[in-house]
């Protein structure tokens, strides 16, 4: 049986799917000892290596979220020498990585794993889980500044989904704004605000989809229970199932308008041959009439006033 090579790595718990192609791509993954190519499929008895270094099946999936604390990065390991989420994790038989990133002053809810594929949905863009962050800002937000918040469309000429946002609290010190996020982009919220005129002091992610932080203290992680970990794939489910409508009805509404442009241009050549067939008739009438009219001249033509000859 016969697997994409960027699966067969994800599967083994090394990296995501999309990790594993640019692993690919960089020439570092070799197949029965041949460099491998974006494409490429793994057989059973395949030897695949990683930097020279065997890749293998391991055997038990573990799924973690971890409370990232502000000044570590979303990395298995970092070359500037800065603190890394590895360091937070627990010492297993099979590698954890982080699913998705929070940048170096933010904290919060990260979920990892060895599970190739449930990463790869967690962060492939047809299934964006709805994401909740709290924002500790500077100062007292006013309504306005988070209508413009919630009015952003673009920022830096990109476009961005709509965001839900939220004042939860404020005061002259403070405000607390609550962000749910469909879709993000790099550093998304504190370039919003930014662009609003909200100073952040704090930004921590509290949930994703069903998963939430609640208790877990900041540098700590937990196994999700078998309850969470059935909420979290029912939710991705969920949105491959409502993608999938949506993808349908657009289908099924584009045909549609298909055969209304069919069917008006069927309309408009079927009025264009009526309107020639009647041009036809009418020309054909009056040739007829045309005709009759002047063989009726032929037939009787205007009789000459008889004159009696005058006698000698």
């Amino acid at each position: 049986m016969s697997t994409r090579l960027q699966k067969y790595i994800a599967d083994c718990g090394l990296m995501s799917r999309r990790a594993a192609e640019k692993e690919i791509e960089a020439g570092n993954v070799k197949v029965n000892g041949v460099t491998a190519k974006i494409g490429d499929s793994v057989n059973d008895g395949d030897k695949v290596t990683l930097g020279g270094a065997p890749v293998k099946k391991k055997g038990k999936k573990l799924y973690y979220i971890l409370n990232k604390p502000q000044g570590y990065v979303t990395t298995m390991s970092d070359e500037f020498g800065r603190k890394t989420v590895a360091e937070l994790l627990p010492a297993t038989a099979e590698r954890l990585y982080p699913v998705g990133r929070l940048d170096k002053d933010s904290e919060g809810l990260l979920i990892c794993t060895n599970d190739g594929d449930l990463a790869n949905k967690l962060m492939h863009p047809s299934y964006h889980l709805k994401k909740t962050y709290l924002v500790n800002c500077r100062g007292n937000v006013y309504g306005d500044q988070a209508d413009r918040l919630r009015a952003m469309r673009s920022l830096d000429g990109q476009p961005i989904a709509p965001v839900d946002v939220e004042i939860v609290s404020r005061s002259e010190n403070g405000s607390v704004l609550r962000f749910i996020l469909s879709e993000g982009k790099n550093r998304q919220i504190r370039r919003m605000c930014e662009e609003a005129g909200v100073s952040i002091m704090q930004l921590k992610r509290v949930s994703i989809g069903p998963i939430r932080l609640d208790s877990l203290a900041a540098g700590q992680c937990k196994q999700l229970t078998p309850e969470q970990l059935e909420e979290l794939k029912n939710a991705l489910e969920k949105k491959i199932s409502a993608r999938a409508a949506f993808a349908k009805r657009e289908a099924a509404k584009k045909t549609s308008n298909v055969r209304k442009t069919l069917g008006k241009a069927d309309t408009k050549q079927s009025n264009k041959a009526d309107a020639s067939k009647k041009v036809r008739e009418g020309t054909f009438k009056r040739t007829s009439s045309s005709f009759s009219s002047a063989k009726t001249a032929s037939d009787n033509p205007a009789r000459k006033k008889f004159r009696s000859p005058k006698a000698d």
